[in-house]
């Protein structure tokens, strides 16, 4: 493992800023939340430590080593992070975000079941973590890591999700899908149809989370052109 930091290049710093800024503009962070990429088996690439809406092409991104302590400036969550890339060697970029629909549920310890395709992801659903504090300890990091385990999404009670994925732009992808089967539980639930409603099967949910047909690079185009 190199012990030397990377310099990361100017398409992976842009491909972090632009991956903030798609999340900010979809609702899916605010004033809080951040996004990272792998550079290496030993270090990964965060986003500044501002509001993800807020950042310009001249703002710096941080290297963060996997082993040692967070460097000046980089925002405490950023430890869960760093224990997912260290247990989870297939994951190429994380992000932890504030989805409102997904927020409401976690509030009632509530995590979505797959009852539609984006759904299918997450089956058979989310992990809870339940425990609505602030997460500034690497102890928190490392145990809230351990209970993701090897799932696409965590959710927070009352505190947000984080989703992984073997790239960045499937981790802000999977952002997107997470709110939106977020969105279905709740309409479901306020409609009264929740216990009638068809869940996915493991096999029908295996099958339809799929990224072939250009799935993930259209969803993404989606994501990141702005609206005019």
């Amino acid at each position: 493992m190199s012990m030397t930091s990377p310099r990361p290049s100017a398409a992976q710093e842009d491909l972090v800023r632009q991956a903030g800024r798609a999340l900010a503009r979809h609702g899916l962070v605010h004033a809080y939340g951040h996004c990272t990429l792998r550079l290496d088996e030993g270090h990964f690439l965060v986003s500044p430590a501002k509001p993800l809406g807020l950042v310009a092409d001249e703002d710096a991104c941080s290297v963060v080593p996997l082993h040692g302590p967070l460097p000046d400036g980089v925002l405490g969550e950023v430890r869960i992070h760093r224990e997912i890339y260290r247990r989870r060697p297939e994951i190429g970029g994380v992000v932890r975000s504030m989805p409102q629909r997904v927020m409401t549920l976690g509030t009632a310890r509530i995590t979505p079941q797959p009852r539609h395709g984006f759904g299918s992801y997450f089956a058979p659903q989310p992990p809870l973590w339940d425990d609505p504090q602030l997460l500034r300890n690497d102890e928190q990091a490392a145990a809230l890591a351990e209970q993701m385990g090897a799932a696409r999404a965590i959710v927070m009670r009352g505190n947000g999700a984080v989703t992984a994925g073997k790239s960045l732009e499937e981790a802000v992808v999977l952002t997107w899908y997470l709110e939106d089967a977020a969105r279905i539980e709740f309409e479901a639930r306020a409609a009264g149809i929740a216990e009638s409603g068809a869940i996915l099967g493991e096999a029908e949910a295996a099958q339809r989370a799929t990224w072939s047909g250009a799935i993930l690079d259209r969803m993404w185009a989606y994501l990141t052109t702005a609206q005019r």
